[in-house]
């Protein structure tokens, strides 16, 4: 096993002719260590390779050939070098480190994240790395999707919490596991959702976290093209790899895209005091944004303790790198990333004009037709919703959620934004030229309550995450209905926080623009007023299945209403329009509970609008009544003949299942519709043809 000095392309393990060709960026190191180790989980490293700068460095690059190797082997680094922490450097050589372009990670049964933050040599339970060979896994034929935002609809998930709980009738070994989530993705089918949005799976740190508690959602990345090992049901090095492969193809053969949750904004070593894994000690000052005044401490955009340094050009390609990876060797469809306007902000932390990051993203031609999605502001303010990066990106639209929930919950002054929320967020996106699909629309996700919280809750409770109550957002925009939590609520309580969820769950469905679910939302699951859930792997994140037989009607009304969604056209020149496809090209008249008079007082809680699809083919009226008691809505008439009456589509104050109609319709024989309190109605119209004026959403506005 004579060592040759190797390439400096391409970085990280690559499998070759004859061996392993290996590659890491370290601009300050004066030596790197690589360890090779026979066993996955082996106290001590078999082989020991020095890489000194004469034979094994190519300008920043370290890198070595060894023969013989091959997938499945396991390895890791040292930097040799400086600690100098008030000229960036952090260099350890008693620290093992993660190669940042791992394939694979190992996870040690003794890993301990503090071992790897004081003193000392922590061999022996440090996370590893793995050579994967990429090219030897069986496709099938399979390939991302290429569905479009027009007819998408994305449920976001945790892997491990989709079937952890024992209730999802999941073997034990593949629960919590991409196996396990294999066996469920008929019924994300039946659903009918078309793409899944996966929390982070990305391998993190499990540990990084309060003392006694586990990370659960996974926004805490040692490796950003490694999946997350605890989500397998194998323990082999490369079965990970592998196995999320077969969760990739099993959800395209059901015709469901696969959308990653991305962390590039930081990485699990924190602050000052946080761990050396990886980035940290092999170029510090490269990798993150470093204080001008102190640089022995981390600029922090994330709150989480460090900010990856986006547009620094190591760690562009570092980013452009893993996305490839993830599109071209995994299959994934698109990308949501996490706190993006981090990507926005240069090295010194200035948010910049054209961000170069953003533009390798957009332009680059592996990840054309890719789904990108910016959560479009982050830690320290920076707030670019309506403004992020280019065409290419779409946006999670916290306008929606924060509009919506205020509409509600009954607030004054909410009917106009509400308003521009249901039909694109014209305010927000029609004056930069950008599709309504730009607007994805949630009112609930994982940051935050769920929906049966939501409508449960007044207050988070968040006394299980150990941080006496300084986690998590105070300003929740919940109403409880009249009664804190579940205990004792009266029955008319009860019916009205299932009002209010079918409410949530029609807006988010109806409204122009990309919806997106989150997991549980459709059988109600509950957190019990935690809004801040990252660090509670048990039964308060874990999807409950028995919710599936409880709350059969609202899981009902959301299979119904997705299925209908993205097939609502029903006129010729309209066969197989999605709501989308209609909304886009509508006419939209807007009213009060008159006609033509919408009333957008502050204390105002009720909308109507008509809607005329392409050249008159597609017609329906919705109501919204947010207000606490009975209104009473004049209906427009409907031509050529007087005899049409208009049909009941949705009605959320009446039980199943009339609360939906499969057949689109029961027979409206009246020009007034009385819409109960805080509900939401939809009728249709049996032909095309209705008496109005033409304007377009601009009226809403206007009005």
């Amino acid at each position: 096993m004579t060592v040759a000095p190797g390439q400096s392309f391409p970085l990280g393990a690559t499998v070759v002719d004859g061996g392993v060709n290996f590659c890491v960026f370290s601009r300050q190191a004066s030596a790197i260590e690589l360890l090779l180790f026979d066993g996955a989980c082996d106290a001590e490293p078999a082989r020991v390779i020095r890489l000194d700068a004469s034979t094994h460095r190519t300008y920043h690059y370290w890198h070595a050939f060894v023969p013989g190797l091959r997938s499945g082997q396991v390895y890791a680094y040292r930097g040799v070098g400086a600690f100098d922490p008030d000229r960036g450097c952090r260099f350890d050589p008693a620290k093992v480190l993660l190669d940042p372009y791992s394939r694979a990670v190992v996870v040690p049964d003794g890993y301990d994240r503090l071992a790897a933050s004081r003193p000392g040599d922590n061999t022996k339970i440090a996370m590893r790395s793995a050579i994967v060979d990429p090219e030897l896994y069986d496709w099938e034929g399979d390939a991302p999707l290429r569905r479009p935002f027009a007819t998408t609809v994305i449920y976001e998930m945790h892997v491990g919490g989709f079937t952890r709980h024992p209730s999802s009738g999941v073997a034990p070994r593949a629960r919590g596991t991409y196996h396990g989530m294999i066996e469920k993705v008929p019924y994300l089918q039946d659903l009918g959702i078309t793409a899944v949005e996966l929390l982070p799976v990305f391998q993190f740190d499990r540990q990084d976290c309060p003392p006694g508690l586990i990370n659960y959602w996974g926004y805490s990345p040692v490796s950003f093209f490694a999946p997350h090992a605890a989500y397998s049901s194998r323990r082999d090095p490369v079965g990970p790899v592998d196995e999320f492969r077969d969760l990739v193809k099993a959800l395209h053969r059901a015709g469901i895209e696969v959308i990653l949750d991305v962390v590039y904004n930081h990485t699990a070593e924190g602050n000052h005091e946080g761990p050396t894994l990886s980035f940290r000690g092999l170029d510090n000052a490269t990798y993150y944004h470093l204080l001008q005044a102190d640089r022995a401490r981390y600029a922090d955009y994330t709150g989480t303790g460090n900010t990856l340094n986006a547009n620094n050009a190591v760690v562009r390609r570092l980013i452009l790198d893993s996305l490839r990876y993830w599109v071209g060797h995994m299959h994934v469809d698109g990308f949501r990333f996490d706190l993006a306007s981090v990507l926005s902000r240069d090295e010194s932390g200035r948010p910049l004009q054209r961000p170069p990051v953003l533009w390798d993203i957009e332009c680059d031609p592996v990840l054309a037709g890719t789904k990108l999605i910016a959560e479009a502001w982050d830690a320290a303010g920076l707030y670019q919703v309506g403004s992020f990066g280019g065409d290419a990106w779409q946006e999670w639209n916290g306008k929606f959620r924060d509009d919506v929930r205020r509409f509600v919950k009954s607030d004054n002054g909410t009917v106009l934004t509400f308003g521009y929320r249901c039909f694109g967020s014209p305010d927000l996106y029609a004056h930069k030229n950008r599709g309504p699909e730009q607007s994805v629309n949630f009112i609930t996700s994982h940051d935050g309550f769920t929906l049966n919280d939501l409508v449960s809750y007044n207050n988070k409770h968040n006394d299980p995450n150990r941080e006496g109550g300084r986690d998590g957002c105070d300003a929740n925009l919940s109403w409880n209905c009249g009664v804190e939590g579940p205990t004792d609520a009266p029955v008319e309580v009860e019916r009205l926080r299932h009002r209010q969820v079918k409410n949530c769950l029609a807006i988010t469905l109806l409204s122009l623009g990309t919806p997106m679910l989150l997991m549980g939302d459709e059988m109600r699951r509950t957190q019990l007023g935690n809004n801040n859930a990252y660090c509670q792997d048990n039964e308060i994140s874990w999807l409950d299945w028995t919710l599936l037989d409880r709350h059969r009607d609202v899981h009902r009304f959301v299979r119904t209403l997705i299925g209908q969604r993205l097939m609502i056209g029903a006129e010729p020149g309209v066969q197989n329009a999605s709501l989308n496809d209609i909304l886009r090209q509508a006419e939209i008249q807007p009213h009060g509970v008159t006609l033509n008079e919408p009333d957008l007082n502050a204390e105002s809680h009720s909308l109507a609008v008509t809607v005329r699809g392409p050249g008159g083919a597609v017609l329906f009226h919705a109501m919204f009544n947010a207000y606490w008691e009975p209104l009473t809505f004049e209906l427009p008439r409907l031509t050529p003949s007087v005899h049409e009456w208009w049909r009941r589509w949705i009605d959320t104050y009446r039980d199943a299942p009339e609360d939906i109609r499969d057949d689109l319709g029961a027979v409206v024989a009246s020009s007034r519709y009385t819409v109960q309190a805080r509900s939401v109605v939809v009728l249709v119209a049996p032909r095309a043809g209705i008496a109005m004026s033409s304007g377009g959403v601009a009226n809403i506005g206007k009005a």
